[in-house]
């Protein structure tokens, strides 16, 4: 999906096509660069989030070098950026993603002084990697930490999706009781089969 960067005669273009006034144009693509980054997070898009927003910056600079742009384009032009962001949101999640996701994560609901931890951690990843994308990453994130950095990394992932710590506390709630009866039933498919 990576495509050119703009040049620095595309970067000037873009930020007078966003205003003619240089403060205003800077302002207004700080804001336009938050809310593609908020876009990307929130739809699942985890750390890659910055780089596709800079991403749908490179796709509308290069319509505008080829004058397929209208330099007096009327109304918000967040919402033109946020057109080009849904197509790159959606070229992102047909690639394939190597390496996403670390080969390990222990949910603490897991009893690590039970014999039987190596096999619900097996049957862990397992339901994992069920999950849809943007769950995955949400659940796999939110336990990549301990201590202090755990609770900044929280405030981080919340702000990154645009939401409390609340609603990021209650999102993992839901994807850890989906995961609970998907792990149970791996486990008690083991003990079956064994």
């Amino acid at each position: 999906m990576k495509t050119e960067s703009l040049t620095p005669e595309d970067f000037d273009r873009l930020l007078h096509w966003l205003d003619s006034n240089p403060t205003q144009a800077a302002l207004k693509y700080e804001k336009t660069r938050v809310r593609l980054i908020t876009f990307f997070a929130g739809g699942g898009c985890g750390c890659d989030a910055e780089r596709l927003a800079d991403e749908a910056f490179d796709r509308v600079g290069r319509k505008l070098r080829a004058g397929q742009v209208s330099e007096s384009f009327q109304g918000d032009k967040v919402f033109y950026f946020l057109g080009f962001a849904r197509n790159i949101r959606y070229e992102y999640y047909k690639e394939p993603q190597l390496d996403e996701f670390p080969p390990q994560v222990v949910i603490p609901d897991v009893d690590k002084n039970n014999s039987d931890t190596e096999e619900e951690l097996e049957c862990l990843d397992e339901c994992i990697d069920k999950l849809p994308k943007e769950k995955r990453w949400l659940i796999i994130e939110y336990y990549l930490f301990e201590g202090a950095a755990k609770i900044e990394h929280h405030q981080k992932m919340a702000q990154q999706l645009g939401i409390d710590i609340k609603a990021l506390r209650l999102r993992v709630y839901r994807i850890k009781a989906q995961l609970r009866p998907c792990i149970e039933d791996c486990v008690s498919r083991n003990d079956l089969a064994s």
